[in-house]
């Protein structure tokens, strides 16, 4: 499993209706639905700061959350919907999704990467460049994996490493269809200098060999 699964405290809502929900929001609470599961949908309400927090922590809509609500069994749930005022752009609503252990979502998962000591590249003064620190899968809500790892050992200086050369665990498969870079070993600037002056040199040498053949051709 991709670590602790974060819990999602909320309180059951008595009352439905646009004014339990106004009753709600005005006791500072963001009123939502939990639906789906072959169950009745549950009424439930966040504390607006708890919900405001981790929406600014990003990714709210595609975290697995374990669902506690007093009275209720804890269930895995996955936000669907927030709705926001379009003036004050809060939340003013949101709905969360009852999983079963089969059901199919898109989450992101943490990348390690290993063998930065038997990597060349590195050994030579490489820079391991991180594009993507998580990668986004599709996955069983019962099968989540713990990470990607990405094998650095046997990469060289300008070698990258994509989805493609990746092992993904088993069951998973990438959102994105196209081969994407997850990391690259870049050489360091003062190497990359050098190296960009050395090109200077020979262009500036060239283009004095090409005027001097072209002197020579005219004097001639």
């Amino acid at each position: 499993m991709a670590g602790e699964i974060p819990d999602l405290v909320a309180l059951e809502r008595t009352g439905t209706g646009k004014g339990a929900a106004r009753q709600a929001r005005r006791d500072g609470m963001v009123p939502g639905i939990v639906f789906g599961g072959d169950k009745d949908p549950l009424p439930i309400q966040i504390p607006f700061n708890e919900l405001v927090k981790r929406l600014k922590a990003g990714r709210f809509k595609s975290t697995l959350f374990n669902l506690k609500v007093e009275g209720q069994e804890d269930v895995r749930v996955i936000c669907r919907d927030v709705q926001r005022d379009v003036v004050k752009d809060l939340p003013t609503h949101l709905d969360l999704m009852r999983l079963r252990r089969t059901t199919k979502i898109a989450l992101f998962i943490p990348v390690e990467f290993i063998g930065e000591e038997d990597a060349p590249g590195i050994r030579k003064g490489g820079v391991l460049t991180v594009v993507r620190p998580e990668v986004e899968l599709v996955c069983t809500a019962g099968e989540i994996p713990e990470k990607v790892v990405v094998d650095l050992s046997g990469m060289e200086i300008n070698d990258v490493a994509t989805i493609s050369s990746v092992e993904l665990p088993d069951g998973t498969k990438p959102t994105i269809d196209r081969d994407f870079v997850i990391a690259n070993i870049s050489a360091p600037t003062g190497l990359a200098s050098d190296e960009d002056e050395d090109a200077d040199e020979d262009e500036t040498e060239t283009e004095v060999e090409t005027d001097e053949a072209e002197t020579e051709a005219e004097e001639e």
